[in-house]
């Protein structure tokens, strides 16, 4: 059996982050975040888009926001919601992928892993 290349704090923060994402709501958040860009989205607009507002939207933002895939800032007024992780969204991806088949016989010719 091979050992496991990752240590155990790169899976503590993996699990964090597809924790922070194991909701609906908060996936749609997050999606709808990384349309918007660098800028973001007020809460308000982020509410409208989503349809997830108030306490609801609050305590979705803080689990993003602890897993470290967003941001929130105030800006006058405003409390400007933003994508901060784009790389930490791609690395999640590649977590489960860079080690693709290699407990196979055969290498997995099908999946772009690279």
């Amino acid at each position: 059996m091979k050992m496991e290349s990752h240590t155990p704090l790169d899976l503590t923060r993996a699990a964090s982050a597809f924790a922070a994402l194991g909701s609906e709501q908060r996936l749609s958040v997050l999606r709808t975040l990384v349309r918007a860009g660098p800028d973001g989205l007020s809460i308000g607009a982020l509410g409208d888009r989503t349809g997830v507002t108030g306490s609801t939207l609050t305590h979705h933002m803080k689990i993003l926001a602890t897993a470290g895939l967003v941001t929130q800032a105030r800006q006058g007024r405003s409390i400007i919601c933003a994508a901060v992780a784009y790389d930490e969204v791609s690395a999640l991806s590649n977590f489960l992928l860079t080690e693709c088949c290699a407990d196979s016989a055969a290498p997995c010719e099908d999946h772009d892993h690279g």
